[in-house]
């Protein structure tokens, strides 16, 4: 089975990143859609380390923005929602419940936390890009960030330290007014090897 060109050019060929957002809010039901939709994508023993903190109000972006770089304030202050991706550094925990056919998965990561760590992380980004997709498939805009000082964010909203932010998503309806041209792809050639 394969999807429509359409479909297609809506979440990748044509999709854009929003640099700017307009005053629409994004309801707490759709926030839930989208999660529904990307959790199901695959992670490695399905440990799914991925984990969503939805900033939503304005106080809660007051806590954020002293760890934006200057270019990214504006933007977030005027998303509808920032979301921060972190990864659950004790993702293993749930081992037992989310990949019950190996049994000792829960004490092999958590004997290994060079292990750990490594899938927390490749995993942790793979989850959050099916959440963009899945933001996309539903409508929503998706402007990624890096432009952050992980050390001020993981103190201000991940105190206990099981958490580590990732990136972050703005997450609304585009202002198609302050979109920037499209920047070009690598090539097939330039990109890709075939052995």
């Amino acid at each position: 089975m394969t999807i429509s060109k359409d479909a297609i050019d809506h979440l990748f060929t044509n999709a854009r990143t929003a640099n700017g957002f307009i005053d629409k809010p994004v309801p707490l039901s759709l926030l839930k859609e989208v999660y529904e939709i990307a959790k199901m994508g695959p992670t490695s023993m399905n440990t799914q380390p991925t984990r969503y903190v939805f900033l939503t109000t304005p106080e809660a972006k007051a806590r954020l923005l002293p760890a934006l770089s200057p270019g990214n304030v504006d933007k977030t202050s005027q998303a509808p929602v920032t979301v921060i991706v972190a990864n659950d550094t004790q993702f293993f925990e749930h081992m037992p419940v989310v990949f019950p056919n190996k049994p000792d998965a829960k004490e092999m990561f958590a004997g290994n936390a060079g292990l750990a760590a490594g899938t927390a992380t490749r995993n942790g980004t793979l989850g959050s890009a099916y959440f963009m997709i899945a933001a996309r498939a539903l409508g929503l805009d998706c402007g990624a960030m890096s432009g952050f000082d992980v050390a001020k964010v993981n103190a201000e909203f991940f105190p206990d330290g099981r958490l580590q932010a990732n990136y972050l998503i703005n997450l609304g309806y585009m202002d198609t007014t302050k979109l920037f041209g499209r920047n070009p792809r690598l090539t097939f050639e330039q990109a890709t090897q075939v052995l």
